[in-house]
């Protein structure tokens, strides 16, 4: 299995991050999320799921920056369109990223789906990764992590990472 995501000089384009138009800001957070590719992925897959997270937030905010979290894309949906959490959210559920949580903002509408890079010390390597699946999970909008990984054992038929830069 293969995803591919366009980059823009190695880099994230800038209308999904930090420099994003205000157009496609909320709280000063970045939602617009960006298309992704799905290719050979294994004939039986049910359904997709995605991690998109920051390992480069460690050292600035002492943990792992969860940008991205879906489950249940329909198999048919090889292509995930741009702006996919905000208008194609019906078709999938997404999970809490890092901004929820009482330690954080609650506010769901930055704290599901996609909130874009905002590095704020240096570019960044964002990792994304795709799920193929056999089966669709017994998740529900604003599960956590540590849900789909307990949820996706014993379901996971292949998986596909890409890094993806984005500018500080």
């Amino acid at each position: 299995m293969q995803i591919t995501v366009p980059l823009v000089n190695g880099l994230l384009a800038d209308k999904y991050g930090k420099y994003a138009p205000d157009s496609d800001m909320l709280a000063d957070h970045p939602i617009r999320s960006f298309p992704i590719q799905i290719t050979d992925a294994p004939a039986n897959t049910k359904s997709y799921a995605l991690v998109f997270i920051d390992f480069d937030s460690t050292p600035v905010c002492g943990f792992t920056w969860i940008h991205w979290l879906a489950a249940n894309i329909p198999a048919t949906l090889t292509t995930i369109p741009e702006n996919a959490s905000r208008t194609a959210a019906g078709q999938f559920v997404q999970g809490n990223n890092s901004n929820a949580g009482r330690l954080v903002n609650g506010d769901e509408r930055i704290s599901r789906g996609y909130v874009g890079p905002q590095p704020p010390d240096k570019e960044h390597d964002y990792t994304l990764t795709v799920y193929a699946l056999d089966t669709t999970l017994p998740l529900k909008e604003g599960y956590w992590l540590n849900d789909f990984l307990h949820a996706a054992k014993g379901h996971v038929l292949a998986k596909a990472k890409a890094t993806l830069p984005s500018r500080a």
